[in-house]
């Protein structure tokens, strides 16, 4: 990837938003249930690749002042997967809906981030019930975030002008 000056910063634009956001909710973020409004950006990929490095980087900041070394590398390697998965299916559509790039947000961080809570912070022994539901929980948050906030995001995106200049190459 050509990393240019402009796309430079709008990945690092990106990483701020995603981790100002994350902290200035963090009571919501953490935790099995968790509403990461954050996560919402995970679906910038539309618009453009910088967007993938740029949360990528915002998770891997925001776990690394709010959470643990295990977050920093399942949970940003959860939004890294996510955010690539949301680019090859950029294009899909449902009813002019991003709702296919919505679900690898979803499905990746429900998967994993529900693992790592139940191997790595339940007090308890890990159980299939206990990972099952610590899945549920966070899929439900990645839903919240990704399938309604963030499907609302790049709607507003593709509807502002300037707001679409700024998450696209376009002129």
């Amino acid at each position: 990837m050509n990393m240019t000056a402009k796309k430079m910063v709008r990945a690092a634009m990106i990483a701020v938003v995603y981790t100002v956001i994350s902290l200035v909710f963090a009571p919501l973020a953490y935790g099995a249930i968790q509403v990461r409004f954050s996560e919402a950006l995970t679906l910038l990929p539309i618009f453009t690749p910088d967007a993938i490095l740029g949360v990528t980087l915002g998770c891997f900041l925001t776990n690394m002042i709010g959470s643990s070394p295990i977050d920093m590398v399942f949970g940003t390697l959860a939004t890294l997967l996510a955010a690539l998965c949301t680019y090859k299916a950029r294009n899909l559509r449902i009813k002019g809906l991003p709702l296919a790039a919505a679900v690898p947000p979803i499905l990746i961080n429900a998967v994993i981030v529900g693992a790592e809570i139940t191997y790595f912070f339940m007090p308890e022994q890990a159980s299939l019930s206990l990972l099952l539901f610590n899945m549920a929980t966070v899929g439900l948050g990645q839903i919240i975030s990704c399938g309604v906030i963030g499907v609302a995001l790049t709607k507003v995106i593709e509807k502002v002008p300037a707001l679409r200049a700024c998450f696209t190459d376009e002129k």
